[in-house]
């Protein structure tokens, strides 16, 4: 395809597509941004291509806050028709959010590559077994006050910039422990994904500007055409997620959420 611009890798682009699928599922699902997936699936991609391993993680994970700007925003709409997020809830912790992830795009600009993985996968791993095991259920504590949900807010942008995450694998959870349903955690979840992803995405492109060995396509750590095949099918795949969201139970969702950490997180530490 000779009208296709140089940056656009077309090999890899059946790789981005099916990656932006599943991630836009687990986005409508599960009120993750699909990080999670994204991450992962991008470190292999690029180490497979042969970049620079110094910059692989904060390239994955830059890309993978990019990319969940749009797939948050089509999976904050799903669930807005369903009357499911609670914008009193997300609006008191987004000054929080913002605030931490630009924090912790900055800190992760410091953190070697191999640190920066390895930080991803035992969070992932951590975040999982808790939930299989088993956390108080609804009701068990109350919402903390507009400065408790901004702290709270603050430290959930902070270790999702960090590690590359729209923050559903601790927004959700802490939203249902403190009286909130799960349907509506992972809603509220999702509408809190969108400033963490747009902070998180500015700060790494900062960082990384003008950096060596960055593919074509890249504006510092963001790169582009992998964002745009990852948000070309997380679009549709979103609102499909949510349908799912609203029609399994309650108990279902939180296996389905577990697994998945547990799963991705323990192939990252192998």
């Amino acid at each position: 395809m000779e009208y296709l611009p140089d940056w656009l890798p077309m090999q890899d682009l059946p790789a981005y597509l099916a990656l932006g699928a599943v991630a836009g599922l687990a986005a409508g699902l599960l009120g993750v941004g699909g990080g999670l997936i994204i991450v992962p699936a991008l470190i292999w991609i690029y180490g497979a291509r042969g970049l620079d391993g110094a910059i692989v993680a904060h390239l994955a994970v830059g890309t993978s806050l990019a990319s969940i700007v749009v797939t948050s925003i089509s999976s904050v709409y799903a669930h807005h028709r369903r009357r499911a997020v609670q914008w009193p809830l997300a609006g008191a912790m987004a000054p929080g959010i913002l605030i931490g992830a630009l924090l912790g795009a900055a800190l992760a600009d410091s953190l070697p590559a191999p640190v920066l993985q390895r930080a991803f996968a035992l969070f992932a791993v951590v975040a999982g077994a808790r939930m299989l095991a088993g956390t108080p259920g609804r009701g068990d504590r109350d919402l903390p006050g507009s400065w408790g949900l901004g702290l709270a807010g603050g430290l959930i942008g902070l270790v999702s910039a960090v590690v590359g995450i729209g923050g559903g694998t601790m927004t959700t959870p802490f939203l249902n422990r403190r009286g909130v349903g799960m349907r509506q955690a992972v809603a509220t979840s999702s509408a809190c994904g969108l400033p963490i992803a747009l902070a998180g995405g500015l700060g790494f492109a900062v960082a990384g500007w003008g950096g060596p060995a960055l593919p074509a396509g890249s504006s510092g750590f963001v790169h582009w055409p992998a964002v745009l095949g990852v948000v070309a099918a997380s679009i549709p795949a979103a609102p499909l997620g949510a349908h799912l969201a609203h029609s399994l139970p309650v108990s279902a969702l939180k296996r389905i959420f577990a697994l998945l950490l547990l799963l991705i997180g323990g192939k990252m530490m192998i």
